[in-house]
């Protein structure tokens, strides 16, 4: 590799990391880890290697020119694949918010790129600084953009599904595809195109996270009355007029009087760590990190005793009560992860 091929190999590659890292540095809940990141870019390189075998197959299927398939096949191959990956991210319950929409999102885009301009960079050797100038500010970033956008509006469109339909899903790709299809015809000189991606872009994601701060905020104080209000009802045991009353009455007629006796418990352990995991949330708005303690991790063994007691009957039945969100499962998922990692240094200093 010449010394030329090597100073022209970082602007192919690190414009689009250095933008996920402001990106990450802009979340000031810091919602989604390092680790997490790391993860998914790997991801989003995966994607891309796939696509590029889909995109070789396709193009010996189709009599089109090269040209037409990138500008209209290639798009939808390749934006299907990044989405796979945001899709498992959201049914797994680790995007709770558009921040982490947006970061993942990106991530995923940037992993896609890394590989794809790798790839560029043993194919085109040759190629202009110009080239790479476009490849690493415009074509890599808006790889990220059009994942992160697709990741947004699937965020703003199913966050208050627990059973999500696909087709939730689709307004997100099409507008994703659409301009990662636009890009492909450079409409105006490329040079002009990437500056574009790199003002717009930015300023987009600024108002995402913008409101997605505001919401999260909101979302902390509403919620965090509203759970500590169920629990002094639970501990004072004055509901029967109460809606929890109302719905201990129903399950009673369903289920034999042990098991309602669990589903209860489930209620309040599963509002405790809620309360907990909205407390480390908001410590770590104010520049704080709340421990996970050995209760803690106590109360996510007790949680999982319940549901087993329960039965997934049970936890089905109860869901409609709970008015449990993707958001509720998000929380959950995060105080889990750092209950078990502070449990893996615990018995790693032994």
């Amino acid at each position: 590799m010449s010394l030329e091929l090597l100073a022209r190999a970082p602007v192919g590659l690190l414009p689009v990391l250095i933008f996920l890292v402001i990106l990450v540095y802009m979340d000031s809940y810091k919602l989604v880890t390092l680790r997490s990141v790391l993860a998914v870019i790997v991801m989003g390189g995966l994607t891309a290697i796939a696509a590029m075998v889909v995109n070789g197959a396709l193009l010996n299927v189709f009599d089109i020119s090269f040209q037409s398939f990138a500008r209209y096949l290639a798009p939808w191959v390749e934006e299907i694949f990044k989405a796979s990956v945001i899709v498992y991210l959201f049914r797994s319950n680790r995007i709770g918010f558009l921040v982490d929409s947006a970061i993942m999102g990106f991530a995923v885009g940037a992993g896609f790129a890394l590989v794809e301009n790798l790839q560029y960079l043993q194919m085109q050797s040759s190629a202009s600084f110009a080239v790479w100038v476009v490849r690493g500010f415009g074509t890599a970033i808006m790889h990220g953009g059009v994942a992160a956008i697709f990741a947004i509006m699937s965020q703003a469109l199913t966050e208050r599904q627990m059973k999500i339909n696909p087709l939730y899903y689709l307004p997100g790709l099409i507008v994703a595809v659409f301009l990662h299809s636009v890009f492909n015809h450079f409409l105006v000189a490329p040079v002009l195109q990437t500056v574009g991606t790199l003002v717009i872009l930015p300023f987009l994601l600024q108002l995402v996270f913008q409101k997605s701060s505001q919401a999260l905020h909101e979302w902390l104080e509403l919620d965090f009355d509203a759970d500590a209000d169920l629990i002094a009802m639970i501990e004072s045991g004055h509901f029967t007029e109460s809606k929890i009353g109302e719905f201990l009455d129903d399950l009673r007629e369903k289920f034999e009087g042990p098991i309602v006796v669990d589903m209860l418990c489930y209620l309040r352990v599963y509002t405790e760590l809620a309360i907990r995991a909205k407390a480390a949330l908001i410590a770590r708005e104010n520049g704080l990190e709340l421990p996970v303690g050995e209760r803690t991790r106590e109360k996510f063994e007790e949680l999982r005793y319940l549901e087993n007691s329960i039965g997934k009957t049970g936890c089905l039945a109860m869901k409609p009560f709970l008015q449990i969100e993707r958001k509720d499962l998000w929380q959950m998922h995060v105080i889990d992860r750092q209950g078990t990692r502070a449990k893996t240094k615990s018995q790693s200093g032994r």
